[in-house]
């Protein structure tokens, strides 16, 4: 075994290293260059993706993708999938499999591949399969080579070109061709971000050597930082479904032809009832409510992926019946029930989802996870997310927020932009009596009250069982040793958008003794206390996502035993990435007030920033520890 190893190692010594510029088909571990390790789970050593399209319903996809895995972090990136429908056919797949050396270990054929369905078990029902391999390796490095071919009758999506899949993957050389064997016209959107691109000719794009990227805290999603580039054809067939993409006003044209016309009509008795429902209010807003109450208590959510793309919705007639519907059919249903009451709205497709994704405005082509509804008044657009048994009316704070959307109307599509929900619209408002007994324990009750965004971060509490919302509670408060519950009241005031919080506590030994003394920390409720990491040399930008303000006023009582011995005034900070300020004032001997404001602004930051902002996050969790001394007066 020895003497075997020995030859291999002499003999990849003697083997010039080349960069795989083309499929060399080179599959030893050992020639993969030392740069492109560095910060890699895994190598992608060449990946081609051809794009063959033969009419504006046929195109063929072939990929041939070879990677050598260092780790499990890594095996993710095999990326040996293929999703498939009934206009969808994969012709092959196969995967080899070779060891550190580059011996083959294993050959998996398509019929050897997992095949299931492609959605969660929370949808109903799904015309949408996967077939993909999940390998198990027993060594580290190995290293795949995967193959396809699939032929899709659908080219509505066009597969973009990601060439750097995720965080911590080094690619040697990866490349894209789009091969046009019709007269129609593909449109292509590049944006390099500032990597080098080669387009050796028109739709071939090639790009060689990158390194892998670290992930750091605050960075961008991969994608808003890693190369892009968009195809779209401009005449398509979405299963059998003809249509237009020139821009977007084309697209939303043919959206609301073809998917949505002729799926609007209601029962005669729900007509009759909505039209009752809001009979005599004049507001248009008004009578957008109450149907979107009639909505939230005769529907629910359950996602179905059939239909055109899995982009058309069911009828509204459908819905009604069955009482239940996904994204596009609850939506579709809302939009009809409003235009009983004389409400215009626009169906709406958006990226869901906590990270902040648009649509782009500037190139066409189908994007988007969500649908929500659009109600236009003179003041705003107003966003129904119709998924929700709970969201007030025209909420979209945490999930459909701050982004570009497609309106589609009748003559067109049109880009705007959902509601920004700046640091005032966003407070959390913390305010506690709090009684200290001279053993350091004490009680409190204590009121917390939120909007915008941190509404969206403590809705839902309310649904928890008891038991759970205990656990919620000490967990919050996790710094406060000892922590009883003692009483929970909670009121949702949708009207408003207000989630309010009031609570009973006490704890005991929460300050701690130092001979006659107490020390106190009085930021009892509300303390930030992570400090981002530090890095000495960052590479990337960083982004805050979102803004918010936090409020607080804490009035803490202690008894006549005990006396202020030392006591700061407080402290301001005023930074371009917010402002922080607390302040301590003597009531009376027996009383003291802690008040505090933190606003955090949203933006995007160059790198060089990086410092000064873990500088000033650094100094909020050195104030939100701030200490007072009180000592026994006998």
């Amino acid at each position: 075994m020895y003497r075997n190893t020995y030859f291999r190692l002499v003999l990849f010594l003697l083997i010039p290293i080349v960069c795989l510029s083309q499929s060399d088909e080179d599959y030893t571990a050992l020639s993969v260059p030392i740069d492109l390790k560095k910060n890699s789970n895994a190598v992608v050593r060449y990946d081609n993706q051809t794009v063959e399209i033969n009419d504006f319903n046929d195109m063929t996809v072939f990929t041939k993708r070879i990677v050598t895995v260092y780790n499990k972090y890594g095996d993710r990136h095999i990326n040996a999938v293929e999703f498939y429908d009934e206009n969808t056919n994969i012709k092959s797949m196969e995967i080899k499999i070779f060891s550190e050396y580059g011996d083959q270990i294993k050959r998996v054929k398509k019929n050897d591949f997992t095949d299931q369905s492609a959605v969660s078990g929370g949808t109903l029902y799904s015309d949408n399969r996967v077939k993909y391999f999940e390998y198990k390796p027993i060594d580290y490095p190995y290293t795949i080579e995967y193959t396809s071919e699939v032929r899709y009758k659908s080219t509505a999506f066009v597969p973009q070109w990601r060439p750097i899949g995720g965080f911590y993957l080094g690619v040697q050389f990866s490349e894209y061709k789009i091969v046009n064997n019709t007269e129609i016209d593909v449109r292509k959107k590049l944006n390099t971000r500032g990597f080098e691109i080669e387009e050796p000719t028109d739709g071939h794009y090639q790009i060689r050597n990158a390194q892998g990227i670290k992930f750091e805290t605050y960075s961008p999603p991969l994608s808003e930082i890693t190369p892009l580039l968009k195809v779209a054809m401009t005449n398509f067939s979405m299963e059998g479904v003809s249509g237009i993409n020139n821009n977007w006003q084309d697209f939303g044209k043919w959206m609301h032809d073809r998917l949505l016309t002729g799926t609007d009509e209601l029962p005669q008795e729900v007509i009759d009832e909505v039209k009752a429902l809001t009979n005599g209010i004049d507001d248009k807003v008004e009578r957008a409510k109450i149907v979107y109450n009639y909505l939230q208590e005769k529907t629910r959510y359950i996602s179905v992926q059939v239909g055109i793309g899995g982009w058309k919705p069911i009828d509204a007639m459908e819905v009604d019946r069955l009482g239940y519907g996904d994204c596009k059919g609850l939506s579709n249903y809302t939009k009809a029930l409003l235009e009983v009451v004389d409400v215009p709205s626009y169906y709406t497709v958006v990226y869901g989802g906590d990270d902040i994704k648009s649509i782009d405005s500037s190139f066409s082509v189908t994007e988007g996870n969500h649908v929500i509804l659009c109600v236009p008044t003179d003041e705003e657009n107003i966003f129904l997310e119709c998924t929700s048994q709970s969201n007030p009316f025209g909420f979209t704070a945490g999930f459909t927020d701050d982004r570009d959307v497609l309106l589609v109307k009748p003559d067109g599509g049109e880009i705007v932009h959902t509601k920004v929900y700046n640091a005032e619209d966003s407070v959390q408002n913390t305010t506690a009596s709090v009684i200290l007994d001279e053993t350091g324990s004490f009680s409190a009750d204590v009121t917390i009250s939120s909007t915008g965004y941190q509404y969206n971060m403590h809705e839902g509490i309310q649904n928890e069982t008891s038991r759970d919302q205990q656990l919620h509670y000490k967990d919050y408060w996790s710094h406060i040793n000892n922590l009883s519950i003692d009483d929970i009241q909670i009121n949702n005031d949708k009207d408003a958008i207000i989630f309010n919080e009031q609570l009973k506590l006490s704890t005991e030994n929460y300050a701690s003794k130092s001979g006659p003394r107490l020390i106190l920390q009085p930021n009892i409720f509300n303390r930030v206390t992570n400090i981002p990491q530090r890095y000495s040399n960052r590479k990337l930008d960083f982004k805050i996502d979102r803004a918010f303000k936090d409020t607080d006023e804490f009035v803490i009582s202690f008894p006549e035993s005990l006396k202020i011995e030392a006591m700061g005034e407080g402290e301001t900070l005023d930074t371009k990435f917010g402002s922080y300020s607390y302040k301590l004032e003597k009531l009376d001997d027996q009383k003291i007030k802690y008040t505090r404001t933190y606003i955090l602004k949203k933006g995007n930051y160059s790198k060089s920033d990086y410092k000064d902002f873990r500088d000033f996050m650094k100094s909020i969790v050195k104030f939100d520890k701030t200490k007072i001394v009180l000592v026994k007066t006998n």
